[in-house]
């Protein structure tokens, strides 16, 4: 089977491609972002006429925090929007019949029952801090769905939740909550400082998921034979911002004290995952936050001396 994963230079992407790369049935289909614009349509349908490929993980995304949402809307739903649309379209031209998308936990109502199952989707209110990017997910969310309903190919979506790990983006300011912790527990204990400031109250609930666990939920969904056109893909538990920031300051070796900036926004008040769809399917999680912490921490180690870290 000949797969073209969207993205796989990224976080999700690389771990699907080491993930994929051991099975010998498989062959991925690699493509520098240099030579592949996803944004420029001509050449997306070039590409796919070119190499046919059998299935089609879609893992590429402009990404950042709240700051790098606020800041930067436009491009942020221009960017995801054109990617996700030119592949989709592409593919389905091709003969692609097997196409999986990945969105995020972003797309559903700010003020969603919890844990948020798939069918809370377009039921309200999005979060203002990342609007852009969840309505350009949602276009490829429902996008997948119509080209299913009406040409009868498998494209369907994963939302996974929250993600971090090897290879994630270290940005000092456009990075999401977990690489951004860390780093900023790095630092202090490198300057010797004695306190990290943390955005926000601390008060917030999120849940996260280790991003080799979402890429073997990923291999798991190509296998399936009729996935449901949406699934959850998440941890199952959650933590208060201001718990993260302990295990992150206990995994970096922090001892110092953390203050909260209550004058920074807080984002959505709680968001966890109804992943039971998934989970009945047959798949479960492997790392504990904990765990999984003290491995993304490695990995930014690694990242830095090697001068491979993530800053964009």
């Amino acid at each position: 089977m000949r797969v073209f994963i969207a993205g796989d230079r990224g976080m999700v992407g690389s771990s699907v491609r080491r993930l994929l790369e051991s099975s010998p049935e498989v062959e991925v289909l690699r493509v520098a972002r240099n030579e592949l614009d996803l944004t420029q349509q001509s050449a997306v349908r070039n590409y796919f006429e070119k190499e046919h490929p059998d299935a089609v993980v879609f893992a590429a995304a402009k990404v950042g925090g709240i700051l790098a949402n606020s800041t930067y809307p436009a491009e942020f739903l221009y960017s995801n929007a054109a990617m996700a649309v030119n592949c989709i379209h592409a593919a389905w031209q091709s003969g692609v019949t097997s196409f999986l998308y990945l969105g995020s936990t972003c797309i559903y109502p700010r003020l969603a029952n919890q844990p948020v199952s798939e069918e809370s989707l377009l039921t309200g209110k999005l979060e203002e801090t990342n609007e852009a990017y969840a309505l350009a997910k949602i276009l490829g969310v429902r996008m997948c769905s119509f080209y299913r309903r009406q040409y009868g190919v498998r494209y369907h979506s994963i939302m996974p939740t929250n993600l971090y790990g090897p290879g994630d983006n270290y940005h000092p300011e456009n990075s999401h909550v977990i690489p951004g912790l860390l780093r900023r527990f790095h630092e202090a204990v490198e300057r010797g400082s004695s306190e990290v400031v943390v955005w926000g109250s601390g008060k917030p609930l999120r849940e996260f998921l280790f991003v080799d666990d979402l890429a073997s939920a990923i291999v798991h969904a190509l296998h399936m034979d009729d996935p449901p056109d949406v699934m959850n893909a998440g941890s199952g538990e959650e933590v208060s911002i201001a718990e993260l920031a302990q295990l992150c300051a206990r995994a970096v070796g922090f001892t110092g004290s953390i203050r909260f900036d209550t004058s920074m926004p807080d984002g959505t008040p709680r968001k966890l995952a109804d992943s039971s769809r998934l989970r009945e399917s047959g798949w479960r999680p492997r790392y504990s936050l904990s765990d999984g912490l003290r491995l993304a921490y490695r990995s930014f180690i690694d990242e830095s001396e090697s001068q491979r870290l993530r800053v964009c």
